[in-house]
Order: C-alpha cells, then sequence, then structure tokens
C-alpha cells in the first residue's frame, strides 16, 4: 500500500512543481506578503481593559484613578488587592494594563518634593496596542499633571510614570505581527496547494485515470494529503527561520512545542482544502473556494483585530476557524515562552477541527467519485 502511496507522492510533486503556476504560488506571494506585512501592517486600538493596584487610601490617589476610570478608551475590569494578582491578570489576558499606586503617592504629591510615581505595568505581547495605550495613559497624567500644579503651585510634575511592558520589553511591532505571518502564510499556501489537487486532476482529464489505479479512494486522500503536509511544513520553517534571522523576532519557546502546533494546523488545513477541492470541477473554482475561506479565516482570527472586540456571535463564529488557535501558539512560543501543558487548550481544537475536516473531504470525495 506504502509503495503506491509513495508513487502517488512522486507524481503529485512533480505535477506542482513542473507546473509555472504553481511554483509561483508556492515562492512568490509567501515572500512578498511575508515582507509587506512584516514592515507595513499596523492596527488600530478600541478598548483596553485595565486593573488598579491602589496601595494610597488616600484622596488624592483616588482621584488620579478616578480620571482613568470615567476615560471613555479605558475599562476598569479588575480591581488588584495583592501584588500577587498582578501576573496573572496579565498573563491570563484579561487585562492589557495595571494601573499600581504605591502607598506614598499622596504624600509625595501634597510635599512636592519630588514626584509621586506610578507604575504602568503593560501587557507587550501587542506592541502596537500597548504603544497606543500607552500614549492615552500619558495625556491622562499630562492633565493631571497641570491641573495639579494649577492648583497647589508645584514646579514639579507631580506625578512620574515609570513603564514596564511584559514579553515584548522595547514594544517592537515587528515581534507580533512577523509572528502572526507564521500562520497567516502558512494556512494560504497549505490550502491553495491542497485545494488545487484533485480539481487538478478533472481539468486535466487524469482524474477517470487515477480512479483505475490500484489505489483506494483512501489512500487517493493520503496521496493528495502528504505533499500538502510537507510543503506546508516546510513553508512554516522557512518563515521561522526568517522571523528568527532576518527580522530578530527571539524564540522563548521550545521548538517541539511550536511544532506540534504546526502539524495540528496543517493538517486541519488540508482537511478544509481537500474538502474544497473535492467540490470543484476546474482549478479556478478551486482558486476562488479557497479564497472565499481564507479571506474571512484572516479577518476572524485576531491577526489584525482583537477577538475581543468583535460581536459576541462573531466571537462564536471564530471558534471554527484553525488559525485563531494557532496564532495563541504561535505568538505564545515567540513571546511568552509557553510550554505544552499551557498549550493543550489550543491543540486540541485543530485536532478536532482536523479531524472533522478530512472525514468530511473523505465522504465528499467519495460522494464525488460516483
Amino acid at each position: 500500500m506504502w509503495a503506491m502511496i509513495h508513487a502517488l507522492l512522486i507524481k503529485e510533486f512533480l505535477a506542482v512543481l513542473r507546473d509555472r503556476k504553481s511554483r509561483f504560488i508556492l515562492i512568490g506571494p509567501p515572500m512578498i506578503q511575508l515582507f509587506i506585512f512584516s514592515y507595513a501592517a499596523t492596527f488600530d486600538l478600541s478598548h483596553i481593559p485595565i486593573a488598579v493596584y491602589n496601595e494610597d487610601p488616600g484622596i488624592a490617589s483616588r482621584d488620579f484613578i478616578e480620571r482613568f476610570t470615567a476615560a471613555p478608551a479605558f475599562t476598569e475590569v479588575l480591581r488588584i488587592t495583592r501584588q500577587e494578582q498582578i501576573a496573572p491578570a496579565i498573563d491570563e489576558k484579561k487585562v492589557l494594563a495595571v494601573l499600581h499606586l504605591g502607598p506614598h503617592f499622596s504624600r509625595d504629591l501634597y510635599l512636592g518634593r519630588k514626584p509621586a510615581e506610578v507604575q504602568i505595568l503593560i501587557d507587550g505581547r501587542d506592541s502596537n496596542t500597548a504603544l497606543i495605550a500607552l500614549n492615552y495613559m500619558q495625556s491622562i497624567v499630562a492633565a493631571f499633571n497641570l491641573d495639579w500644579a494649577e492648583r497647589h503651585r508645584l514646579p514639579l510634575p507631580p506625578a512620574q510614570l515609570q513603564i514596564r511592558a511584559w514579553f515584548n520589553p522595547n514594544l517592537e511591532s515587528q515581534w507580533f505581527i512577523v509572528s502572526g505571518i507564521v500562520g497567516l502564510l502558512t494556512q494560504v499556501v497549505t490550502v491553495i496547494v491542497t485545494a488545487l489537487s484533485i480539481a487538478r486532476e478533472r481539468e486535466q482529464g487524469t482524474f477517470d485515470q487515477l480512479l483505475v489505479t490500484p489505489l483506494t479512494p483512501f489512500q487517493i486522500l493520503v496521496g493528495k494529503a502528504l505533499p500538502a503536509m510537507i510543503i506546508g511544513i516546510l513553508e512554516a520553517s522557512f518563515i521561522i527561520f526568517m522571523a528568527v534571522f532576518w527580522f530578530k523576532v527571539p524564540m522563548i519557546g521550545s521548538l517541539a512545542a511550536l511544532y506540534l502546533g504546526v502539524v495540528l494546523f496543517v493538517l486541519a488545513n488540508i482537511g478544509i482544502g481537500l474538502m474544497i477541492s473535492s467540490l470543484s470541477v476546474t482549478q479556478q473554482q478551486s482558486l476562488l473556494g479557497a479564497f472565499l475561506f481564507l479571506v474571512p479565516s484572516v479577518i476572524l482570527s485576531g491577526f489584525a483585530t482583537p477577538i475581543a472586540n468583535m460581536p459576541p456571535f462573531v466571537q462564536e463564529l471564530t471558534l471554527l476557524n484553525p488559525l485563531r488557535y494557532f496564532l495563541v501558539i504561535v505568538r505564545g512560543v515567540f513571546l511568552e515562552g509557553l510550554p505544552m501543558s499551557v498549550l493543550l487548550s489550543q491543540y486540541w481544537p485543530l485536532a478536532v477541527i482536523g479531524s472533522v475536516t478530512l472525514i468530511c473531504a473523505s465522504w465528499l470525495f467519495r460522494r464525488r467519485m460516483y
């Protein structure tokens, strides 16, 4: 059986590599998109959930915090009472930033001998969002400084921010964008290559010849899926290599945790691509079907806009999107160093999506054979 699958595997690779259009799809668009997205993509910010950790019982500290909680750009979702609550709040993405006022904030303000320090602990995984949030915070602090100085005639700035970004200390936007491109371009290449596989056979008139071979439908599907899996893993490996050595994105986590996600993600996309290919008669139809899936997939993945900002019914729809889970995996491994045990909640949905789509693709393939 494996000898026949191996022969079909070689045939598929030759069909892809000999076709000029297929070669261009594998090399041209991924390279162009890699550099365009990495250097030109920007994001907007709509909501900023924050937590407040106030150790000062004074009136001045309450007035300072009220300026943040009353601002339309911020929403206080958590009130912290102990130092140990800060790390879980940021790690679990409950809040984007923590506003921390020390026990002597009000005293320093009234004495005016030195600036009263305010600490902002901000999640640096999405550096663009963090920078915009910091700009909003700094404008609020500046307005507070002016108002307090006018009322108390102080020569020094009354409050001073101390900023610390977690996971991305320098707030490099490329770290967030390039890590996401690993999933985006891997999905594009894998889905298109797989979607073209069966449709190419039908269009070129070789599908009937394939059916009269000793290969079973299962063996044909395996022979179609294996080249796409190899191509998808190689594509992901190339982008990971470029991310680390060209764009200098640090990889804090392990390659094993990342590549387990890559394999499951590629399998899920192969199932989707085979479903599209089984329903298509021509390569043009398969390409249209692939882009019909890819565009919503990117929009609903959290790559461009945070999923938390989407309407509730749309957030439920994103649960069917494999790219949503893989972006958490790749950014978690690159920027946070998350181990496999923490990423299990992202692995199993990819495995379920891959299993369901491959079963559906097999059923569609058998149905279109007869």
